[in-house]
């Protein structure tokens, strides 16, 4: 998460220095953001909703027996999850718009908002849809479970390989990622914007 969490600071920071060229460019990053956020955040109440009505014909049955009873909890978790995932992805959504009117403004002169506080914003909105992708991502083996532990096991399985793959960054990926980021910036800037 720190990779992914360092670089929005120091991509801000870069598209407000050159403001008057690259102003398009950050209206529609933040766009392309946005919509992965409403993404994972429509996905989320869908499946809550299909969960909701899952359960809603076991929920009313004039009987409920035990495993009923633990259908029901189990999609009750999932719900719990999705709708934590959702949160987080509506959080992001709105700090997120809030960077995509400030960061063109900063060239106004009487323009009270600093860049190091875009910043700031930007970074809570990132690490919100990273908090809320990594929910929604582990509450997918937890709609899986309520048919059974077989497939939580496989999905969970299939799981670590993928957040090893997005959080961990090999030593020559890592070079790589650095050096593009040290042409763009001089030393010093690249320190003052990860301050």
């Amino acid at each position: 998460m720190g990779v992914t969490a360092r670089g929005p600071r120091v991509w801000i920071m870069a598209m407000m220095k050159d403001n008057d060229r690259k102003d398009i460019l950050v209206v529609q990053t933040l766009r392309n953001h946005k919509m992965g956020s409403t993404l994972i955040a429509t996905a989320s109440v869908l499946i809550c909703c299909g969960l909701l009505t899952f359960t809603g014909g076991t929920y009313n049955a004039p009987k409920r027996r035990h495993d009923e009873l633990e259908v029901i909890s189990k999609c009750a978790a999932a719900i719990l999850a999705l709708l934590s995932a959702l949160l987080c992805q509506t959080i992001s959504l709105m700090f997120v718009n809030q960077v995509n009117m400030l960061a063109n403004i900063l060239t106004v002169e009487e323009c009270p908002v600093t860049q190091e506080y875009v910043a700031k914003l930007l970074e809570k909105g990132v690490f919100l849809s990273i908090v809320g992708n990594r929910i929604f991502l582990c509450g997918l083996p937890l709609v899986l479970w309520v048919f059974g532990p077989v497939l939580v096991v496989l999905s969970s399985v299939v799981l670590i390989p993928v957040f090893y793959s997005i959080d961990f960054v090999s030593a020559d990926e890592k070079g790589e990622v650095g050096v593009k980021v040290s042409a763009g910036m001089s030393h010093g800037e690249f320190h003052a914007a990860e301050a």
